[in-house]
């Protein structure tokens, strides 16, 4: 029997992008109602504190990863660009340089050199993108996807504990927000894991501990100076 073997590095780029927004969006906007609970603020106050950070934090992580894989973008075309340039004008040392990682890598120097011959006869940048530079056509940067994919996972993960808050007012509201939200976190730390091939209980338990962390410290902000944080 064959066995298919099942990569995830493909999904690297959109599932960072993904688990980072919708963890934020629990942690910040959980956080920030139970800041304004613990601070005695209205029910109303509240969601309309939710609600604005809902808004701000999806644009926020938008405009954010945007603006960082747009970077690391123009640093890997500049890279691109600088060695296209090279092989352009000296196609012998490229060639050379490319043989020698392939030694590097374990291979007899007749067979570096015939193997990178070979890769730079067939797509000469690309093999110098992905044995030189490090850039790989699964990992590359994509940011409007990031963008993308970040705004709509914080979206999704602020609704929750807003949603918690709206239907349950009162004094149940900071506990109920506090556990559904680490239960919420907990759900995505295991997904996330599981897409990524990584062990479920510890991304669970990882992000679940770093959201409960968050929440205990403006709840402490809110309980010490008595005003919405």
């Amino acid at each position: 029997m064959s066995n298919k073997e099942l990569h995830r590095s493909d999904r690297v780029g959109w599932l960072r992008a993904a688990v980072l927004g919708a963890n934020d969006g629990i942690v910040s906007t959980a956080s920030l109602i139970i800041g304004f609970a613990v601070a005695s603020a209205t029910q109303e106050n509240i969601l309309l504190a939710g609600i604005a950070g809902l808004v701000a934090g999806a644009m926020s992580m938008a405009a954010g990863e945007y603006v960082s894989v747009s970077s690391q973008s123009d640093t890997e075309n500049a890279d691109l660009a600088l060695e296209k340039k090279s092989l352009e004008q000296d196609f012998t040392f490229e060639l050379n340089e490319l043989s020698k990682i392939y030694e590097g890598r374990g291979l007899e120097p007749d067979l570096a050199a015939e193997v990178a011959k070979q890769l730079m006869a067939h797509d000469a940048l690309g093999a110098h993108a992905r044995d030189e530079i490090g850039i790989s056509e699964n990992v590359n940067a994509q940011p409007i996807q990031a963008a993308f994919y970040s705004a709509g996972t914080f979206t999704v993960g602020a609704a929750l504990p807003l949603l918690v808050a709206l239907l349950i007012p009162g004094n149940l509201l900071i506990y109920a927000v506090a556990i559904l939200s680490l239960v919420f976190l907990a759900l995505l730390g295991g997904l996330a894991a599981r897409a990524g091939g990584a062990s479920i209980t510890v991304g669970a338990s990882r992000v679940a501990f770093w959201g409960a962390l968050a929440m205990a410290l403006t709840a402490g902000v809110g309980r010490l100076f008595g005003v919405a944080t």
